[in-house]
């Protein structure tokens, strides 16, 4: 995907697509002319924000409600990439966070927190990969986090999730390249997207500062893939942030963040 402007009929999957980065997604793309398959649990959200993007921007918008922490909600959305017009950018932004450390945590949300962070890119990413490696042209984002990159969320699993979802990508992408498949793992950090208000995640002692917006997000993610790039981190100060946490001691990374156990998922999904 090289061209600032879609040709005619260019399809693009969003997951996640009715709110926060994924919703940014939809529009963005929408205004640039792209036809869109829109995935998201709830089906009433859905048809609200196709009917409004069609009738904002006159263009096609699918629907698949699916949960995708569930085989069967997986299985839908795979064989919608498999079959139909064919989708030529993949965006595996649904995302979980978890309100709680690992020790109070359950099998049971540990596992959600895993099959839809990493389980369902996975699937979806090999079931888009299949058609667009044949045809010699696509692009799969894989949504992930700044806190991928270190231990900077103390008792929580999410940072490990998302260090898979960063190294999968970068590692998918060195193979499909030779066929004209990009594979970009976009890597945000604090993200206002309405997601910690949803689940009681209580903010309120982060600087406004260090905030993003989910716009000037996808805008970025947009730019970095067009440019070729395989990590694409927005934002200056997220930029050196990655920085550090690449080289910085882990010694001193976890005395920086131990007090910071309740501050959890950066991008909001």
């Amino acid at each position: 995907m090289t061209a600032d402007r879609p040709a005619p009929g260019r399809r693009a999957l969003i997951t996640g697509a009715t709110a926060g980065i994924g919703e940014s997604f939809a529009r963005q793309l929408s205004a640039e002319g792209w036809d869109l398959i829109l995935v998201a649990r709830d089906a009433t959200r859905l048809d609200a924000t196709a009917a409004e993007l069609t009738g904002r921007y006159g263009n096609r918008v699918e629907v698949i409600p699916a949960d995708l922490s569930t085989d069967d909600g997986c299985g839908r959305v795979e064989r919608r990439l498999a079959t139909g017009d064919p989708v030529h950018l993949l965006v595996n932004n649904a995302g979980l966070s978890l309100s709680r450390p690992f020790l109070r945590s359950t099998v049971a949300d540990e596992t959600q927190l895993l099959r839809l962070n990493v389980h369902a890119v996975l699937r979806l990413t090999l079931a888009a990969l299949g058609p667009m490696t044949e045809r010699g042209d696509g692009a799969v984002i894989n949504v992930s986090s700044v806190a991928g990159f270190g231990p900077v969320m103390p008792g929580s699993t999410y940072p490990a999730s998302k260090a898979w979802v960063t190294s999968f990508s970068e590692s998918i992408g060195q193979s499909t390249r030779a066929s004209g498949v990009h594979v970009m793992a976009l890597c945000p950090g604090y993200t206002r997207t309405g997601y910690h208000e949803r689940t009681g995640i209580d903010m309120s002692a982060m600087p406004r500062w260090i905030w993003l917006r989910a716009d000037d997000v996808v805008a970025e993610a947009l730019r970095d893939l067009r440019k070729g790039k395989t990590v694409s981190v927005p934002d200056w100060k997220y930029k050196l942030a990655v920085a550090s946490l690449r080289h910085v001691p882990r010694r001193l990374l976890r005395g920086a963040f131990r007090d910071r156990r309740g501050q959890l998922d950066p991008a909001g999904e």
